[in-house]
């Protein structure tokens, strides 16, 4: 693909979701020049957590919003004869279930025609029945919580795995791969990491193993001395932490440290090079997944990853092609729709057929994209290598 001249209006996303702070708004139109007065306004919110612990994920999916319009500006769309310009609304929600409610509603207020996330299961849920009732189409890059689209809303999408899927063929390896017969497993009572928990367990004892030992902790602690010495007498195969690196990172430097020597194993929440940087050795040999396909099997990565190292001057994090190709969807079905109006494209989301840098695209009646695609990791000199072939079936069928 071609590369594409950056905009003054992303370019201005991009320095205020860099500097934002808090609960202020990252919105493009605020420093965006006066539009053109032959030209639409067409504004996609872009919710994710720009500060705090997962602000590495959440300006990662954010950069992935951005470069969609951009390239899309630069293209040149017209709907209803009428020439269009996409603006980015980027929001902080800063992974709060509270802040996420507030975000949506900012949002409303500043008129929005679809919205791309939010970046947690926790965040996403609560904030989804707002743009349920207001009818604003919401594409999630990253939700892996089946909850989400067990709602029943007509607006949710997504184009990524679910936890159901994840917790199933991560148990599948534990018990039939690495033969680990008790299991111990860890979860930080998030929606996100309590759920991907217990669909692993439910998975565990489906495969012929056993839960030995379940703790708890948050999404905020540092210190897990108590709960892994109290798995430690269980003497575990293997241990299982349902949550994101933040804790996963210092959880394994504490294991190393107390002595337990059974393999760490996570999802997509550890499945990052941050994970990495905050266990340092102790990380070897951990394993996670990641709820899609992996980079080097992804159609469109390669061109994607050299485009956007070049607009962000930085690595990809996680869901960037993930939350691009979300954008993708809301404007694919703009143009199909030959309007940016929700009520007038929302219609078309459901009969989304694209090929994007992910992969193929298309939704079941939930929602959920049809073959959600896992993909199992390990870590091998200091780096995430894929452990056998994807594995791949009907999201329907997980739920």
């Amino acid at each position: 693909m071609q590369f594409f001249r950056l905009t003054l209006i992303a370019a201005s996303v991009m320095t205020l979701a860099a500097c934002g702070k808090g609960n202020e708004t990252q919105n493009a139109a605020a420093s965006a020049p006066a539009a053109n007065s032959s030209e639409v306004i067409v504004k996609i919110g872009s919710a994710n957590p720009l500060t705090g612990p997962f602000a590495h994920w959440g300006r990662d999916s954010d950069n992935g919003v951005v470069l969609a319009i951009e390239e899309a500006n630069a293209e040149g769309v017209t709907l209803a004869g009428q020439k269009v310009r996409f603006e980015v609304v980027s929001e902080d929600d800063q992974a709060d279930p509270k802040t996420a409610t507030q975000v949506a509603q900012r949002f409303l207020d500043a008129g929005v025609n679809g919205v791309v996330g939010h970046l947690t299961s926790g965040a996403t849920i609560p904030a989804s029945r707002i743009y349920s009732d207001a009818g604003i189409p919401m594409v999630a890059a990253s939700v892996t919580s089946p909850k989400f689209t067990q709602q029943g809303y007509s607006n949710t999408f997504r184009i990524i795995a679910n936890d159901t899927q994840q917790g199933d063929a991560l148990a599948k390896f534990a018990v039939g791969e690495l033969k680990a017969k008790n299991i111990a497993i860890i979860d930080d009572r998030t929606t996100y990491g309590q759920g991907l928990a217990d669909d692993f367990a439910k998975a565990v004892e489906a495969a012929g193993g056993k839960v030995v030992k379940r703790e708890y902790t948050s999404n905020s602690a540092s210190d897990f001395m108590s709960i892994l010495t109290s798995i430690k007498g269980t003497q575990p195969d293997l241990v299982f932490f349902g949550g994101m690196d933040a804790q996963a990172g210092p959880m394994v430097k504490q294991m190393q440290k107390i002595g337990i020597k059974a393999p760490f194993m996570g999802a997509d929440g550890v499945n990052t090079a941050e994970f990495i940087k905050l266990a340092g050795s102790a990380a070897e040999g951990s394993y996670a997944s990641s709820a899609g396909a992996a980079k080097d099997v992804m159609p469109g990565y390669a061109g994607f990853n050299q485009r956007f190292k070049t607009r962000f001057k930085g690595d990809i994090q996680a869901y960037a092609p993930y939350a691009y190709d979300a954008t993708r969807v809301l404007i694919s079905a703009m143009k199909r729709a030959d309007s940016a109006e929700p009520v007038k494209y929302l219609p078309e989301l459901s009969k989304t057929q694209l090929e994007g840098v992910t992969g193929a695209i298309a939704f079941d009646g939930k929602g959920d994209i049809k073959q959600g695609t896992v993909t199992l990791y390990q870590l091998k000199g200091g780096a995430w290598q894929t452990v056998g072939a994807p594995l791949a079936k009907a999201a329907s069928a997980a739920l």
